[in-house]
């Protein structure tokens, strides 16, 4: 799998470890347990799976959570049938953390393991929230540390270690009694084998009937990145609530990106609520990315993975939950039924789709592809 959706796993599973605990400074979550089904579907590639999320406190002190996450993967990419044969692997996670609450800080930690076949991941994660001036401004600082083994399927000999580790920093303001800002900036340190190791770029080779050979990519061993966000959230007079965000990234490699958010919540009598909302992602590629090389060894550094290209993508989502009536349930307080549905359009500015070979290496069209994306879970408060 490549180095970027490994990085954004890991950033996945540090966003779990920072915010699982849903606890804002001087709060504790409450008790809570979801169970959830994920699917995503798009350029031939599959997954799905399960996660159960349990949170359990003492009330006062103390708050423990435990996560079990599961990825069926089955991938066909254009990567994959280019490249290589479409492959089955899944990946299993489990994650902890803990909460606890001192006057009106609160200090957590967490940890995830995840394991696949050729790849081994641990991370772990400290955070410390502070809220003052009355509850209106929280400020939250956090640093996570990640472990990754890689190997590759078929070479037993194969091995390579990454580090990976992240610094954040978040500021909360009430502004007024209606309006919610949220500032965040983190720092992102990566060393060690950072690249797919079944990855290949391709080079102009005459040689080759279609003209065009494959060598294996060649990745810097370090990458540092920075990113800034800033969110609103805005209640709105009849109960809904309107937020949008905006959140720019740059790295060392040359990679600087922009998204946009926009999300609109809408309760619908005493049970239902609707969630609308759009995305919009936008980057420029690494320094060492190219669709076609000119010749093999072309470069120090060679990179032909889609994620560092330049592309971007448009993302709409409809959210539909339902808050299940009742009051007299033994052991619980409440649940809720919950759906979301998006769908994303990923477009390719400067990769191209070598599966259309009818023409000249380098003017095949660029490459575009649709995915749907399903969250389906249920949430019991007890």
């Amino acid at each position: 799998m490549a180095a970027t959706e490994r990085t954004t796993r890991w950033l996945c599973a540090i966003a779990l470890l920072a915010t699982s605990t849903g606890s804002q400074a001087g709060v504790l979550a409450e008790d809570r347990a979801d169970a959830m089904y994920h699917s995503y579907d798009g350029g031939g590639v599959e997954v799905d799976g399960p996660s159960i999320l349990v949170r359990k406190g003492d009330g006062k002190r103390f708050s423990l959570s435990g996560n079990y996450y599961v990825d069926n993967i089955t991938s066909a990419s254009i990567d994959v049938v280019t490249q290589g044969s479409k492959y089955d692997e899944d990946r299993t996670q489990w994650s902890g953390s803990i909460d606890y609450l001192h006057a009106d800080t609160i200090v957590s930690a967490g940890y995830t393991d995840s394991d696949e076949d050729d790849y081994k991941a641990k991370t772990a994660s400290f955070n410390i929230s502070q809220s003052m001036f009355g509850d209106l401004t929280t400020i939250s600082l956090g640093y996570s540390r990640g472990w990754d083994d890689v190997y590759r399927n078929g070479d037993s000999a194969f091995k390579e270690t990454a580090d990976r580790r992240n610094y954040r920093v978040t500021l909360t303001q009430v502004l007024t009694k209606d309006l919610l800002l949220s500032v965040n900036y983190e720092a992102i340190t990566d060393k060690g084998f950072l690249n797919n190791p079944y990855r290949s770029v391709r080079y102009l080779d005459p040689g080759n009937p279609v003209g065009y050979s494959f060598q294996p990519e060649v990745y810097p061993k370090t990458r540092t990145s920075n990113a800034a966000s800033a969110n609103l959230l805005y209640y709105l007079p009849y109960r809904a609530a309107l937020r949008a965000g905006y959140r720019y990234f740059n790295d060392d490699w040359g990679i600087g990106a922009h998204t946009a958010e926009l999300n609109y919540t809408h309760p619908l009598r005493d049970h239902w609520i609707v969630e609308l909302g759009y995305r919009y992602y936008q980057q420029g590629d690494a320094d060492f990315y190219s669709d076609l090389f000119p010749r093999k060894n072309a470069r120090n550094f060679l990179a032909r993975d889609k994620e560092l290209s330049e592309f971007y993508d448009n993302t709409v989502s409809l959210g539909l939950s339902y808050n299940l009536p009742g009051k007299d349930w033994r052991y619980i307080d409440r649940a809720s039924l919950n759906l979301k549905y998006s769908r994303i359009w990923f477009n390719y500015d400067n990769y191209r789709n070598i599966k259309k070979t009818s023409t000249p290496p380098g003017s095949e069209p660029q490459y575009d592809f649709g995915a749907d994306v399903i969250h389906a879970f249920i949430s019991i408060w007890y």
